[in-house]
């Protein structure tokens, strides 16, 4: 492919929480530190051509307090944190024009950040939003806290441990000789198709999903499957598992709760709705795996 995909990119020595669970306690007040903070769930940058999202420790003194801190690892040498604050605190920054306060997506489709960096504004707002989701023991219901330096909460109460998770989701371009399979969701934007897609069930390969979701979606019998990429995906947490499918049937009969639609495109429609020459239908955005999966076909 390309170009690396957006939020697949992560350039962070990774921290290991089972190997040292006070890492945290032992930075957390280190001047030294690098802080990726969100208020709520928007990043907060530093302005620039680009900007980054590793900001200074002193950046904490403006927020009113921290709901939650996870050690993410290091970069050059230097402890990263992820910080999530309280939602009205963005307005300590958005008056302030050495910052930029902007919801992840629009980071990366705009290039507010460098490409390296979106990685781990993915794995902090991940954990962070597990963390603002699970405050309770799913076991007993009684308050859970703040463990291992932030990859577990525990509850005191049945001694259960949570873990933070992702939800696996296969994505697919189905292709049957020359011609591709995509469909579109009424909140896509308009005249966009894109690849199809659906979440993993349990005690499912991920061969048998794609088989499954594309005849469950659009009523085509897929026969071959094989792996291409994958990318992090933080709304919430998932993993997009990119594939490529041979289509053995060609009627498609879609789902319309689904899908708005679905259609055989041609290599030559493909290739004028990725360079948005196309005159009537467009492609996934660029930040998608759906515009990388695409482009590879270009390239076969």
């Amino acid at each position: 492919m390309s170009l690396p995909i957006a939020y697949a990119t992560n350039t962070l020595v990774r921290h290991t929480s089972e190997h040292d669970p006070e890492v945290l306690a032992r930075h957390a007040k280190d001047p030294e530190a690098l802080i990726v903070l969100l208020a709520g769930d928007l990043p907060v940058l530093t302005a620039g051509e680009p900007g980054t999202g590793f900001l200074p420790a002193s950046v904490l003194s403006r927020i009113t307090e921290h709901q939650e801190q996870v050690f993410l690892g290091y970069r050059e040498d230097k402890p990263v944190i992820a910080t999530l604050a309280k939602p009205e605190d963005a307005a300590a920054f958005q008056d302030d024009s050495r910052f930029i306060v902007e919801n992840l997506r629009a980071i990366a489709v705009n290039g507010l950040v460098r490409l390296e960096e979106l990685g781990t504004l993915a794995m902090a707002k991940s954990l962070l939003d597990w963390h603002a989701r699970h405050r309770f023991c799913a076991n007993c219901g009684s308050p859970t806290h703040h463990a291992q330096a932030g990859f577990r909460r525990d509850c005191p109460q049945c001694s259960a441990q949570h873990f933070p998770r992702t939800d696996p989701v296969v994505i697919m371009r189905i292709t049957r000789g020359d011609k591709c399979l995509l469909g579109r969701q009424a909140r896509f934007a308009p005249k966009s198709y894109s690849c199809l897609a659906g979440f993993l069930e349990p005690g499912e390969t991920i061969e048998d999903a794609v088989r499954r979701e594309v005849f469950e979606e659009a009523g085509i019998r897929v026969g071959k499957v094989r792996y291409l990429a994958s990318q992090p995906w933080p709304f919430p947490s998932s993993l997009m598992i990119g594939c490529a499918g041979e289509a053995e049937t060609d009627e498609i009969t879609f789902d319309t709760e689904e899908l708005e639609d679905a259609r055989w495109f041609t290599r030559d429609d493909v290739r004028r709705m990725l360079d948005g020459t196309h005159e009537e239908y467009g492609a996934p955005s660029p930040i998608a795996i759906a515009n990388h999966l695409l482009q590879q076909w270009m390239s076969e």
